[in-house]
């Protein structure tokens, strides 16, 4: 599809006018669209029921290639013909069921295609949305099954940094509990009652008047792990809106939480891989005031 232009002629949702301006268009084309190519008055809009008024301009804008080979909410950190290492930004979900949802595996895929490499990406392991940083992202099933085969043999460090609120009793510690998925967050139990073991190991890096920067190393990799196991301590993570304080008041405008190191076996060449990211500028900011 070229670059296309229109003008909206009566209020309407973003979906019904571009319905109307794409007569034929399926509704998946449509929600893949609006994932990766839809403007409103030259700002990139992916809300489907994103309110439109006569006057504004909306355009439909093809990728360039140059685009298509820098992925919009990742960096590609390395590449060889088995996986890759990318740095998520927050705000990306890492995969969905949904074909037309943005993804950290449709970006990738996309990339593939644009430079005519024959495979699909899979996904390895999972950083939540609102989490940022490190992932591993294999080229082929095979890849991905030798990860979920030995995946502690394999990966033998990943670390997160997290602001979070007050100061922790220890400077070091440990929290082990086990976990089971509610209706609405993860339930954490002291005792096994037959949710899956969770431990994380805590390293306090500095504190300030309000909040701790904390290193976290993970034994294990369940859902939400950090973020129950830092309420667990009484000092969840900063703009956590499922596990933080209702009130949370910081001027952060995201989850204090990255995946800052990446340590594995490459399962194909048997290559020490080890990948590291700098503190988000945002915390450090966070940790100044």
């Amino acid at each position: 599809m070229k670059n296309t232009k229109f003008t909206v002629a009566e209020p309407a949702t973003l979906l019904e006018f571009l319905a109307a301006s794409l007569p034929g268009t399926s509704r998946t084309r449509l929600k893949q669209l609006l994932a990766h190519n839809v403007y409103v008055d030259g700002r990139r809009t992916t809300q489907f029921n994103h309110p439109l008024q006569p006057g504004q301009l909306v355009s439909i804008e093809r990728a360039s290639m140059s685009d298509r080979l820098h992925p919009d909410g990742i960096d590609i950190v390395f590449e060889d013909r088995h996986l890759l290492v990318v740095n998520k930004r927050e705000g990306l979900l890492s995969n969905s069921p949904h074909p037309a949802d943005r993804t950290v595996i449709t970006l990738l895929n996309d990339y593939l295609q644009a430079t005519r490499q024959k495979c699909h990406a899979h996904i390895v392991h999972r950083l939540d949305r609102d989490t940022s940083g490190l992932m591993v992202v294999s080229k082929s099933k095979e890849v991905s099954r030798r990860f979920e085969e030995d995946w502690k043999g394999l990966v033998t460090d990943r670390r997160y940094v997290a602001v979070a609120w007050g100061r922790l009793d220890q400077p070091k510690g440990e929290v082990r509990s086990w976990l089971t998925d509610g209706q609405y967050c993860v339930l954490s139990s002291p005792t096994d009652n037959g949710g899956k073991l969770a431990v994380t190991h805590y390293s306090v890096l500095s504190t300030s008047r309000r909040y701790s920067l904390v290193e976290l190393k993970l034994d294990t990799g369940r859902r939400n792990q950090i973020r129950v196991h830092l309420r667990e301590l009484g000092h969840p993570v900063v703009h956590d809106p499922l596990y933080g304080y209702r009130d949370d008041v910081s001027p952060i405008r995201r989850l204090a939480l990255h995946a800052f190191r990446l340590v594995f076996t490459h399962p194909v060449t048997g290559r020490h891989m080890s990948f590291e990211t700098p503190v988000p500028p945002s915390f450090t900011r966070l940790m100044e005031i």
